[in-house]
């Protein structure tokens, strides 16, 4: 697992969207060999999308050839309600840049059955070869997209029950009042994500701190759920000073030094 740490929220953004440009232009994709790649809606991501829609909008990646996956949705909302994850995630990110509608694929909240959407969920997926590049972020609690703490490690995509942490983690979109989040949600699971190929997990401010320190310097855990990232081949975290905070220093300064000749942004 590589730990890439920045000075700051701006720097981790734009370093992680050079990336994820270069492996989309590095893989060439076609109308038949599409790039797939997995995205979670939520505060964290919007530096990363800013920074891929510049790229988008400058002519230097295009997405016409890129299928995306949501990670998450809300259960028993409409799709244009401006909470829901496919509102997020088209406002601030794919009604700004070239992708194709129909290459966008994202779990609905009031779909009329939703094992069977679950299933084809993870079938599209499947079909495609797989995600190419997951990326993902953490909530205080250390979870991942709707898989709280003692999440099943092999689970997939299904509908979960929301504890308290999730609904305080996505209050901000309901106008900080946790009794309007709604109390159920669909969420791929940890096995479907460890599936991809490459893991990106953004990590940002102090009250991630305490979260990335058991993912990073205890056992895998699933009351963590991020530790999983300890077993992937190409698991990544790329995080702020800020977020360091509560690491051991030789932990962090292990990393600095390792991963310093790597913090320059990625040629395109």
């Amino acid at each position: 697992m590589r730990i890439i740490v920045h000075d700051n929220y701006e720097a981790l953004s734009k370093w992680t969207a050079y990336t994820i440009a270069q492996e989309i232009l590095s893989y060439h994709p076609s109308a038949d060999r599409p790039f797939v790649l997995g995205i979670p809606a939520g505060q964290s991501p919007i530096g990363t999308f800013q920074q891929l829609v510049s790229l988008n909008q400058q002519g230097t990646v295009s997405f016409e050839h890129v299928v995306v996956f949501g990670l998450n949705e809300f259960v028993g909302i409409p799709q244009d309600h401006p909470q829901s994850h496919y509102s997020v995630l088209w406002n601030n990110f794919f009604s700004r840049i070239d992708i194709v509608p129909d290459n966008v694929h994202l779990l609905e909240g009031n779909a009329p059955n939703f094992g069977q959407q679950c299933e084809a969920f993870e079938s599209e997926i499947a079909a495609l070869g797989g995600m190419h590049v997951f990326l993902g972020s953490i909530a205080p609690d250390g979870h991942i997209g709707f898989n709280e703490p003692g999440s099943s490690l092999s689970s997939r995509t299904r509908i979960k029950t929301l504890a308290h942490g999730a609904r305080a983690a996505n209050a901000h979109w309901f106008g900080n009042d946790i009794n309007k989040v709604p109390k159920t949600g669909l969420t791929m699971g940890l096995a479907t994500i460890m599936d991809a190929k490459k893991v990106i997990v953004l990590i940002s401010g102090f009250s991630k701190a305490r979260a990335l320190q058991r993912i990073v310097e205890t056992e895998i855990n699933h009351m963590w759920t991020v530790s999983m990232l300890q077993l992937h081949r190409q698991g990544m975290i790329v995080c702020d000073d800020d977020a360091t905070m509560e690491l051991k220093v030789g932990t962090v300064k292990y990393f600095k030094d390792i991963e310093k000749d790597h913090l320059a942004l990625p040629e395109l």
